[in-house]
């Protein structure tokens, strides 16, 4: 049984897909296939079922599977080990993120990163399904850390820590008739508005849905859009109004006024988020300890 059969197996297991196991290791198809043949012959049992339709572990599958992870676990430490050895830090890190974070400072947290231990690579992904994608990538191991928002609460499965809270404003054009009014706005007066949102998956559409269900209150969201400018530049079209997630996001204000919201449940918080069940590697605990150093040890408020 070589390490590689067992990184293969659990790659499949994870993704329950041959091909984007292939693509999670950068490898064509048939070596995957190669593999897990070669696995089961020497094992005895079938290590999967196949279909046209679906993969599925076998319960052999299924008993294989935690070990195949605390074996690969064990031989990256004793690598880590050695490579530390000679004080220098090697690896990967497969970091998801959402399309418009403010903080902490992606860009100026990794290039800190990147001069403590220039020998990591990392890798950025923008999931376009939200937290959601990010959260199965997690799950799934495609991914080893990821900035999410998380309302509803993280799944099985995560540690999740709280990095800031923010209050959600109202997004408008200038010309609308809600930016001639004083005060915060309540939700009983935009029910009949039409919105610019993010797709269903995005934590700050959740906070609003369930803000709106709270209420007893419908909405129409008439155009998604996944990212903060693209929204912003819909509203000033007058599409409809929208909720901005973070009044720090930057955002082109000409033509567009930021309102605040009277809901105080209307918050948006971002979270850094890992596996709770697989061993994190040395480069994701130094990575991890320098967003410590960056971020406050408490959720911020805004």
């Amino acid at each position: 049984m070589e390490l590689r059969q067992l990184e293969y197996f659990v790659a499949v297991a994870e993704e329950l897909s041959f091909t984007r196991a292939a693509e999670r290791l950068h490898v064509v198809q048939s070596a995957v296939s190669a593999a897990i043949r070669s696995l089961e012959r020497e094992l005895g049992p079938a290590l999967f079922e196949r279909s046209s339709q679906r993969v599925a572990l076998t319960t052999a599958g299924a008993a294989l599977l935690p070990e195949a992870r605390a074996t690969l676990d064990a031989a990256r430490t004793a690598r880590e080990a050695a490579q530390l050895s000679e004080g220098r830090l090697r690896g990967t890190v497969q970091i998801g993120t959402l399309s418009s974070v403010v903080r902490p400072d992606l860009p100026g947290l990794l290039g800190r990163f990147h001069r403590l231990h220039p020998a990591v690579s990392l890798r950025l992904a923008v999931s376009p399904r939200g937290s959601a994608g990010l959260v199965e990538g997690l799950l799934a191991g495609s991914l080893d850390l990821a900035f999410v928002s998380l309302p509803g609460g993280p799944p099985a499965g995560l540690r999740v820590r709280d990095l800031y809270s923010t209050p959600m404003a109202l997004l408008v054009p200038a010309e609308h008739p809600l930016a001639e009014a004083d005060g915060p706005r309540e939700l009983t007066e935009l029910a009949a508005e039409q919105f610019v949102d993010t797709p269903v998956g995005y934590g700050n559409r959740e906070v609003v849905d369930r803000a709106f269900a709270r209420a007893g209150l419908r909405r129409q969201v008439v155009l998604e859009a996944t990212d903060v400018g693209t929204v912003a530049s819909y509203v000033r079209a007058g599409l409809g109004i929208a909720f901005l997630h973070d009044i720090t996001a930057d955002v082109d204000g000409a033509g567009l006024a930021v309102l605040p919201l009277a809901e105080p449940s209307l918050r948006w918080t971002l979270s850094v988020a890992v596996s709770a069940t697989r061993r994190p590697s040395a480069p994701l605990r130094a990575l991890l300890d320098v967003l410590d150093d960056a971020m406050p040890s408490e959720p911020a408020g805004t």
